[in-house]
């Protein structure tokens, strides 16, 4: 059986005409799953006939709503959704004054090991698949009944773990007979992994890049984020003023504020003179709290966001959002890991 929603519109077609159906088809067949519908009889201008010949062949990804989290202080939802091989992932959409925003997990798990986030703890079970990354976008925004304006692959997961999928989700979600939503629109964080990041910049995509940085010296960066040790940070201050040398495009540097860990004023200092070139814009974190960590939250974001803009960069501290509920990432699907283990014991 193959993923039809996973299938491109130019797939999808050229799969219906070996059927012998006419071209129209593949546009009718590509936008009913990109309305969300859930079974193919939904399909209400397609022939019967050809409807059980798709189901014998193909199938259609949906997935549950496990557990969901609404805050009460800002409206911010969690969802963890259940797939279809009973695995779960986690999607957050938050809203702000230009739109909203669902944050998306690009696998299960997560093997890259940084010590202050939640979703590594137990380890990268598998990449999620492109349909599985639209339905996070796509049953969000039926669920919620908010219309997404922008995503940012920020959720659970190395998106360039999952290079391969990710473009194809890319391409599937910026379709103009799918959810349309423009790459000026999108936000893509990786760790560190800089083959990918030089792999984007090929592909000159309208996105906008996020560094997950933390830190901007070696030896603190090895400690909190392993990736480090494969991809050394001088690596990826080069690759990321390659991107910008060959795109032009600003990039975002994510910085999660940790107490007595990185956030020292040389810090700020270093950090400021290795991005100095490139119109980079750094975004401090207030740090959440994982109960398994060892790392506490900085009492001095705004001391580092002055010292920032000492040297003429552009700092902000990201709004934290959904403060009353499981927001983090990896948190909620930790916890339901922790009760599913607890209920087969």
């Amino acid at each position: 059986m193959t993923d039809l929603k996973s299938m491109t519109l130019e797939e999808i077609t050229a799969a219906l005409r070996a059927m012998g159906e006419p071209l129209f088809r593949g546009k009718q067949v590509f936008t009913w799953l990109h309305r969300g519908i859930t079974d193919f009889d939904e399909m209400m201008n397609i022939p019967k006939s050809l409807r059980e010949k798709l189901r014998a062949e193909y199938y259609i990804t949906v997935p549950t709503v496990a557990r969901k989290q609404v805050s009460k202080l800002d409206g911010t939802i969690k969802y963890l959704w259940e797939l279809q091989d009973g695995n779960c992932i986690e999607t957050v959409l938050m809203s702000y004054h230009h739109g909203n925003t669902v944050c998306i997990s690009s696998q299960v798990g997560c093997r890259m090991g940084c010590k202050f986030c939640a979703s590594t703890l137990a380890g990268k079970v598998r990449d999620l698949t492109p349909s599985e990354m639209l339905d996070q976008v796509l049953f969000t925004q039926l669920d919620s009944g908010r219309e997404i304006s922008n995503i940012v692959l920020m959720g659970i997961g190395e998106p360039m773990d999952n290079r391969k999928n990710v473009l194809r989700f890319l391409e599937l979600i910026n379709h103009p007979d799918g959810m349309n939503i423009g790459m000026r629109h999108i936000s893509l964080s990786t760790c560190g992994v800089v083959p990918g990041i030089d792999a984007l910049a090929d592909d000159n995509l309208q996105l906008t890049l996020s560094v997950s940085l933390h830190a901007p010296d070696s030896a603190t960066r090895s400690r909190i984020m392993p990736v480090n040790n494969a991809y050394d940070v001088e690596e990826l201050f080069a690759a990321c003023h390659r991107y910008f040398k060959k795109t032009g495009r600003r990039i975002s540097f994510e910085y999660a504020m940790i107490d007595g860990v990185n956030d020292h004023d040389w810090q700020a200092d270093l950090l400021a003179e290795k991005i100095h070139g490139m119109p980079g814009h750094v975004n401090l974190i207030p740090l959440n709290d994982v109960v398994e960590s060892e790392f506490k939250p900085s009492k001095r974001v705004a001391a580092f966001q002055k010292r920032l803009e000492s040297h003429g960069l552009t700092a902000t501290v990201r709004r934290s959002l959904g403060g009353d509920i499981d927001a983090s990432c990896g948190q909620l699907r930790r916890k339901e890991m922790k009760a599913r283990e607890g209920a087969a014991q």
